[in-house]
């Protein structure tokens, strides 16, 4: 059966069809509105089937759509695979080039120039990035200032709504990092995360997520509310509190989105998996587990050098309680200065390595 005829209207051709095609958009349109509401037609009329006895190529559909609406919705993707469908680019940039959004904002009628200063000087007082002032000025929707942003970027904008982000790429973060981030990890797309988040991630969390994915990421833009929606649906409290343990992601082939992951292990890390991460170095370590480390490094370091000198200081202080504490532990500052300096080496040459 050919699904792409049957459910989508394709006539006869090349299978599968190319990205405008599947969206049934003429080539190389330009509006991305235009290919998002088209995109959005389609997925509701595919979902119908998501039930029956097709729902396993109805799922497959579903995510080939999304990944051509990514392509098509993302300036620098978009010009990339039109070129190799043959279309010639004159030299200067198109108008969707890279550009702040309040004049992406303007170009698109949402805002005046009037008001573009109002909003920077708003911006200014408040300490707002442009964004969120537009936002709390009531001069444009959320998801229109989200998708301004993204043109701003060079990213694509999504609708979570419309995406099904897969269970073994939401264990492999626990829940305080995308809770600390504002981001949801979605899948692998031509062998790179694809992640949804607020604003362009910092580069703390880029080499985060290659770590933990072994892949590089591709960040998308989504409506605060929408992440923060996402989030909680989830990463609700009591789940994903730690990641799960797994070899890296292993990809093949060329805009297929597809991953081959091999999974050695999914249990939470308690029991032997910390007495496991205790031998890696702990410069590999992720940041919180590195932050709870140095403090209790500094605790111990702290205590060696209280309890050998706490019977000697409460003799300075109290010879009347001292007097009821076997002293005899520690016959001398010496014994006491031996303890704390082996302490202090163990922690900073064995805790902290």
């Amino acid at each position: 059966m050919d699904f792409y005829k049957e459910w989508l209207g394709i006539p006869d051709g090349n299978r599968p069809p190319d990205h405008y095609e599947l969206l049934r958009v003429v080539r190389f349109e330009d509006d991305s509105d235009k290919i998002r509401a088209h995109y959005k037609k389609l997925n509701a009329h595919v979902r119908k089937y998501a039930t029956g006895q097709y729902s396993l190529q109805s799922q497959e559909l579903l995510n080939e759509m999304a990944k051509a609406m990514l392509c098509l919705t993302d300036a620098e993707r978009k010009r990339e695979y039109d070129e190799s469908l043959g279309r010639e680019f004159p030299p200067d940039q198109d108008e969707f080039g890279r550009q702040p959004i309040l004049d992406v904002l303007c170009k698109q009628g949402k805002i005046s120039r009037d008001q573009k200063k109002e909003i920077e000087e708003f911006a200014d007082r408040r300490g707002l990035s442009h964004r969120d002032a537009v936002v709390q000025m009531k001069l444009a929707e959320p998801t229109v200032a989200a998708k301004a942003l993204a043109v701003q970027l060079g990213y694509s904008y999504v609708d979570l709504e419309d995406m099904l982000p897969e269970d073994d790429i939401l264990d492999k973060v626990p829940r305080q990092l995308v809770k600390q981030h504002s981001f949801i990890p979605l899948f692998i797309d031509d062998g790179r995360l694809l992640i949804a988040c607020i604003d362009q991630p910092e580069h703390e969390l880029e080499d985060e997520l290659r770590l933990r994915y072994d892949a590089p990421i591709r960040p998308v833009i989504a409506a605060p509310r929408a992440i923060n929606q996402a989030i909680s649906q989830y990463f609700a409290p009591g789940m994903r509190d730690e990641a799960k343990v797994s070899t890296p992601v292993q990809t093949t082939g060329k805009g297929k989105g597809k991953a081959a992951q091999k999974t050695t292990g999914t249990a939470k890390q308690t029991g032997a998996q910390k007495k496991a991460a205790a031998s890696v170095p702990f410069a590999q370590l992720p940041p919180e587990v590195q932050k709870e480390r140095k403090q209790y490094g500094i605790l111990f370091i702290c205590w060696s050098v209280i309890l050998p000198m706490a019977p000697q200081l409460l003799k300075s202080i109290n010879p009347l309680l001292a007097a009821q504490i076997p002293i005899g532990l520690f016959p001398n500052i010496a014994i006491a200065v031996c303890v704390a300096g082996a302490v202090t080496w163990w922690v900073t040459q064995k805790y902290w390595k």
